[in-house]
């Protein structure tokens, strides 16, 4: 099987990998809401994915970095905000859905030309 992938694959895939963990990590600070001392997570890849890009690299595909909010937090340590989480996860799923419309309209450009071929 012969691969085909180009740059925009790749930083469509890079996108796409990068937004799976912020959901996974929205979906963590979501479920320990209740739990004294937890901080919420923040996943940062659009950084690296723009640095990779600038300097005309290939995008390395990665989950990015996931850090500890510094939020001030609320009498039991916590600092997980229900509204914040619930934008954040609807934000990263519309650009997920974003990501993968592009990368599926890649796909179909490939297939149109090499069905007239």
């Amino acid at each position: 099987m012969i691969g085909i992938s180009d740059t925009t694959m790749t930083t469509l895939h890079a996108a796409l990998t990068g937004l799976a963990e912020r959901q996974r990590v929205s979906s963590d600070n979501i479920a320990n809401i209740n739990t004294p001392g937890f901080l919420a997570g923040r996943t940062d890849f659009e950084s690296n994915l723009k640095s990779e890009l600038a300097s005309g690299e290939t995008p390395v595909v990665s989950g990015g970095t996931v850090s500890r909010s510094l939020a001030a937090t609320r009498t039991d340590g916590n600092n997980v905000d229900l509204d914040s989480e619930t934008v954040i996860a609807t934000e990263t799923g519309m650009r997920y859905q974003l990501a993968l419309q592009a990368l599926n309209g890649k796909y179909d450009l490939l297939s149109a030309a090499m069905r007239t071929q």
